[in-house]
């Protein structure tokens, strides 16, 4: 199954690169791992070898695998954005990469990004425009199956017992039905499970979480 979604990341990636970069980025890895605090990230290491080559990565977050597809691909141009930026000596963040800046705002909102402003990440927070979803469109971009690794923080005894693993009928691990609801930072993408309805504000943007609603 995520084979289907990696190829659907690696396409966007040719798109995205032809009609906003015209195809100048080189090529990268694409991966999908646990990154449960982010949407996804960009390595400024070249991490990967690939027979006599050495490529960077852009990694999408596995537990945001169930977001919109445009959504999805506007973090992979943001990424992009910064393999960009790296190649052509654009100093876009600080503070070890957390902090976007102006010239990262420039640059993205250059190829079809919507960037705001959030305390602690700068001009970080994406939504993609009208002319960028038009792009996926356009190109046939869709999300293969609903999927995503259930992984972010848990919250314990707040309003009930939480959740966790129990035994089920046939003697393996299984999971407990529970009543949580799952809420999100709309800046940086943290996440966490309550099991009553809760007003909690995200420490590293300022903003209150919101309750994604299934």
């Amino acid at each position: 199954m995520l084979k289907s979604m990696q190829e659907v990341l690696e396409y966007g990636f040719d798109v995205l690169n032809e009609v906003y970069f015209d195809s100048a980025l080189p090529p990268i890895v694409i991966t999908i791992m646990s990154s449960p605090r982010t949407f996804g990230h960009f390595t400024v290491g070249r991490v990967w070898k690939a027979e006599k080559n050495h490529l960077n990565e852009i990694n999408i977050s596995a537990e945001h695998l169930d977001r919109k597809i445009e959504k999805t691909m506007a973090t992979l141009m943001h990424e992009m954005v910064h393999y960009y930026c790296q190649i052509n000596n654009i100093d876009d963040t600080s503070k070890n990469g957390r902090y976007h800046n102006k010239l990262f705002k420039r640059e993205a909102e250059a190829r079809g990004l919507i960037i705001s402003y959030a305390k602690y990440i700068g001009y970080s927070v994406t939504e993609p425009s009208p002319e960028f979803i038009e792009v996926i469109h356009s190109h046939g971009i869709k999300k293969p199956l609903e999927i995503n690794r259930d992984g972010e923080m848990m919250l314990i005894g707040i309003g009930g017992n939480g959740s966790g693993n129990g035994d089920g009928k046939d003697g393996t691990a299984g999971k407990k039905k529970t009543s949580t609801r799952k809420y999100q930072c709309p800046c940086c993408g943290n996440s966490f499970r309550a099991t009553k309805d809760l007003r909690v504000l995200c420490m590293d943007c300022n903003k209150q979480f919101e309750k994604v609603e299934k």
